[in-house]
Parts: structure tokens; C-alpha cells; sequence
């Protein structure tokens, strides 16, 4: 881990440990230390984003607060690079229960601020079978500094669920359970990177990061698909109201030969250690239940179980910087007549192309 990777990941977790009930991780400051945070370039003093409504949702979630703190105490957060097309940087708690993501663009930052917040939190409290992404807290910077002014340091991070959580561990005999991953986005929308010149303008480094493909099929009930239909149209509604687009859905796969049936699985306590073959059942910080998307689903053939969560609902469509996107795009539309990109579509079509996608996945096999 690098220098600058050690003292951002050393001042998000000193800001989720030490926020007291308004967030904040200090008191008054004299004139002298305020000012002397203008030369700060890696370290950042944070503060929790409506820390009493992300507690609220964590208690909603079963997640209780020492075992939620605890995963950040076990040991310094892991770096897991630039995992996007967005610039965000990822780290994960050394337990690899919570993942913390960079939201680097004012434009997406300010957005989940200000529009999104609040009805996230109404549907998450409303739809406990919701596909969206847990969101545990949000942190932002306090203060401006020179490393913040030159972007050396992100001012805004979330804390969110991995649910790759269980992903290594160890099987009898020393073996690994086999999981696959896919981050899914329509891709009948243009997209510059793979369109232009046929993609030879562009590196491979760069295309690799624009959407997966998953060429398999999600094996379901007519049940379970009637499920999780019924549930990506309520969350994708809310995002759709909200005008956001470019949101995605991460698809998990594990084979059935290395994972017990979540059904079957008793429910963990928070932080307690599992001893079966993958992830078990009910992630640590989840409460008994149901198996659910974001717990593992079983297929109808009893081959595989899947998770997914949707993910990255931060560009909306009326911020600035995304209609400044669209004008551009528009404009080169007057040379190549290419269709829109991802990110200016109009909510609603995204939506449509978006749910088209997820439903082409299945394969109903009762």
C-alpha cells in the first residue's frame, strides 16, 4: 500500500470511529490548526454525512454498532485499486465486510447530497427486499487543502456492503470456491470508447473498463423471476424519479458444488466466522431472513447461487456537468449519428434498457 493509500484509508476510518452524534470528528478549532489543515495533501478531516439517518438504517439492517465499528478496527482497510470507468478508488475492511468507494465528481457527490438522500432512505426502510446497494455511511471532507484543491485526495467516500463477502475462503482440502462476477450495464447505448473507429482509438486498459457481458443465464423459478422483476421495477422507479442513470447491476456466481443451500444455512451473528464453503447465507451484517438477492438466491436446477445489488446511482441528469455531457454528445451527433451514451439517456428509457437487460439474464426452468 502506498504512502498517499495509508493516510486516506487511515482518515476515513479515524472519521468512522470517532464521529460523535452530529458526524463531526473534532470540536472547536483554534485559528492556528485550521488554518495549518490548508497544507494537508493525503490526510482529510471527515465528517459522517446525516450521521443519525445512517444509523437509523443500520439498526433497520440489524447491524449493530460495535460489530459495525469492529470491522474497521480489525486491521487498516485494504486497497483495491481503480475498479471503474468513474476515477473512484475502492478499499475494503480487512474482513471484507463493508467496501468504501470514492466519489470523486462534484457533480455525483453533490447530487446524492442533496436529491437522493433522503428517498434512498425512505425505500430502503420501505422495500427490505430492495436490489440497491446498502449504504452504510457517506463521508465528506470538512475542510479544503491543497491536496483536495489538486485532487491527490478524494472528498467524499460512502461505505457500502460487499456482497462479495465470503469470496476465498478456504474449502476442505484446501480448495476455493469458484465465484464469478459481472458489472452490468445495457450496452445498446453508444459508448465512444468501444464505438469510434471500431475501438482502435483506445486502449484495451480503457475498454476493459466499460461494461462486462455475461454470457450465461440466470436460472429462476417463474416464482423467483416474478420476484425479482417486481422488485427491480420498484428500485429502478425510485432512480427513474430521482432522474438518475448510468446505474449498473453487479451480478455474483457461485457454483452450487462449493455453496450449501442458503435456504438450509443458519443465520450468523454479526462478526461471527463461518465455517462453510461460501459465503454463508446471511452475510455478517445482515439480520435472519429469507434468503434475498443480496444473501445468495438459489437456481431452480439447484446449480448456482447468485447475488447482485445495483450499483452507482450518482449521475443524474439535471446536475450541470451532466447536461455540459450531453450538449457534447449531441454536438458529435451532428457529425457520426450515433444513439446517446449511458450517461445521457433520459431516465426513463435508461430505466426501460435497463430492466430489458436484467430480464434477458433469465431463463425460467421450473
Amino acid at each position: 500500500m502506498t504512502r498517499r493509500e495509508t493516510i486516506i484509508a487511515r482518515s476515513i476510518v479515524y472519521a468512522i470511529l470517532r464521529a460523535n452524534e452530529d458526524g463531526r470528528t473534532y470540536g472547536t478549532l483554534s485559528l492556528l490548526k485550521r488554518a495549518l489543515r490548508l497544507f494537508f495533501i493525503y490526510w482529510l478531516t471527515f465528517r459522517i454525512v446525516r450521521n443519525d439517518l445512517f444509523k437509523s438504517l443500520r439498526g433497520i439492517w440489524g447491524i449493530k454498532e460495535e460489530d459495525y465499528k469492529s470491522s474497521f478496527r480489525r486491521g487498516p482497510l485494504v486497497p483495491m485499486g481503480d475498479m471503474g470507468y468513474s476515477g473512484s478508488t475502492f478499499f475494503r475492511t480487512s474482513d471484507s465486510a463493508y467496501l468504501v468507494k470514492s466519489i470523486p465528481r462534484h457533480s455525483e457527490h453533490d447530487f446524492f447530497k442533496r436529491d437522493m438522500l433522503l428517498p434512498y432512505a425512505d425505500h430502503m426502510r420501505s422495500n427490505p427486499s430492495t436490489l440497491l446497494v446498502r449504504i452504510t455511511d457517506f463521508l465528506e471532507s470538512a475542510h479544503k487543502s491543497i491536496g483536495l484543491i489538486l485532487g491527490l485526495a478524494p472528498s467524499h467516500h460512502i461505505v457500502m456492503e460487499n456482497i462479495l463477502y465470503g469470496h476465498g475462503q478456504q474449502l476442505e482440502g484446501g480448495r476455493k470456491a469458484k465465484w464469478e462476477s459481472w458489472d452490468l450495464k445495457p450496452i445498446s447505448y453508444f459508448y465512444p470508447e468501444r464505438d469510434i473507429a471500431g475501438g482502435a482509438l483506445t486502449s484495451e486498459a480503457t475498454k476493459s473498463k466499460l461494461a462486462d457481458k455475461f454470457e450465461g443465464k440466470i436460472r429462476l423459478s417463474s416464482a423467483q423471476l416474478a420476484d425479482f422483476k417486481a422488485q427491480l421495477q420498484k428500485d429502478t422507479q425510485l432512480l427513474a424519479n430521482s432522474n438518475a442513470v448510468d446505474y449498473s447491476l453487479f451480478l455474483v456466481r457461485v457454483s452450487a458444488d462449493e455453496a450449501p443451500d442458503p435456504e438450509a444455512q443458519p443465520a450468523l451473528e454479526p462478526g461471527q466466522a463461518s465455517n462453510e464453503s461460501i459465503p454463508p447465507a446471511q452475510p455478517p451484517f445482515s439480520p435472519p431472513g429469507p434468503p434475498t438477492w443480496r444473501t445468495g438466491i438459489t437456481s431452480s436446477d439447484g446449480k448456482e447461487v447468485y447475488r447482485a445489488a445495483v450499483l452507482d446511482f450518482f449521475w443524474a441528469k439535471h446536475t450541470v456537468h451532466a447536461k455540459a455531457m450531453t450538449g457534447l454528445v449531441n454536438a458529435y451527433r451532428i457529425i457520426d449519428d450515433a444513439g446517446p451514451m449511458s450517461i445521457t439517456a433520459e431516465s426513463k428509457d435508461y430505466r426501460e434498457r435497463f430492466l430489458g437487460m436484467c430480464l434477458e439474464l433469465v431463463e425460467v426452468t421450473d
